[in-house]
């Protein structure tokens, strides 16, 4: 299950440095006791840039954001953003595996072949979780062997949207979750001359309005492009409550727009951090 982002006053609420020493356990002799940012006596390299806010000014989801919090203070920043966020954006669970994909789609220096690996790697365990949050039924199935088996089933009445371009990543993952799921598209680039995000193009199953929705989109920068797509599906009869936007990195200042625009919309991501890598789409499609 995703984790929701609560700040209790004796534990960090941003993502855990993996491999810490519990600070249950007495130090034995040659530990290095780590201070209250998570570091081994030094900060980690993520903690540096860590704060509570990204630069509300970028123009489009292609935006850097930028961080003014010093990184004594990145902790205190991030557990009051998140408690201003609330409970409608939910984080994975942090672990080994998932901090070494994102290292590597972070990575410059990673090739475009383990980049790839690891995005569809990420987007996999998210839209996994993403499928954890739509509706179950319960159900009855006989096994081979003639006994009865109460199981669970998924309800009816799904589909995807994958805002274009960097948003196609992520159908595969969905379709190989789901073989007969539906996937809708929306195109929102940036107005040449406003510089706002636009709507040039959009396709959904015609009953969208009656269906739970799994929004994709890789990196939520500012949030403009998700708030213009949720937008266009409000447009077509899809109520907030229903739209789960699936991302692999969010900022906290594109989380929070999001969920100030609608505040029944639900985001999941595998992490909170102000820096995005906003060159995942041009890597992933070959054309950066």
């Amino acid at each position: 299950m995703a984790t929701e982002l609560l700040c209790p006053d004796s534990m960090p609420c941003h993502n855990q440095k993996v491999n810490s020493v519990s600070s249950l356990e007495p130090p034995r002799p040659g530990d290095v006791i780590p201070d209250h940012a998570g570091g081994d006596g030094a900060p980690a390299e993520g903690d540096s840039q860590a704060c509570g806010n990204a630069s509300p000014n970028s123009d489009s989801d292609g935006g850097q954001g930028n961080c003014d919090a010093q990184p004594g203070d990145t902790l205190l920043g991030e557990c009051k953003l998140s408690g201003q966020i609330g409970t409608q954006l939910k984080l994975l669970p942090m672990n080994d595996q998932i901090r070494e994909l994102q290292t590597i789609i972070r990575d410059k220096t990673a090739s475009r072949g383990d980049f790839m690996f690891s995005a569809d790697r990420l987007i996999r365990l998210v839209v996994e979780e993403g499928l954890n949050q739509l509706p179950y039924k319960e159900c009855m199935v006989t096994t081979p062997t003639g006994y009865k088996y109460e199981g669970v089933k998924f309800e009816k009445g799904n589909c995807g949207v994958s805002i274009m371009r960097s948003g196609e990543a992520m159908e595969q993952g969905l379709r190989d979750c789901c073989r007969s799921i539906r996937i809708g598209k929306i195109l929102i680039q940036s107005d040449e001359e406003t510089q706002r995000a636009k709507v040039y193009y959009a396709k959904f199953p015609p009953d969208i309005y009656r269906r739970k929705v799994l929004l994709m989109y890789p990196i939520l920068s500012t949030g403009n492009t998700v708030i213009e797509a949720v937008k266009v599906l409000i447009e077509h009869g899809v109520q907030p409550n229903v739209i789960i936007v699936l991302s692999l990195f969010s900022t906290p200042h594109g989380a929070k727009s999001i969920i100030q625009e609608f505040p029944e919309i639900t985001i999941l991501t595998t992490e909170l951090h102000p820096v995005a890598p906003t060159h995942f789409g041009q890597k992933y499609f070959g054309t950066d």
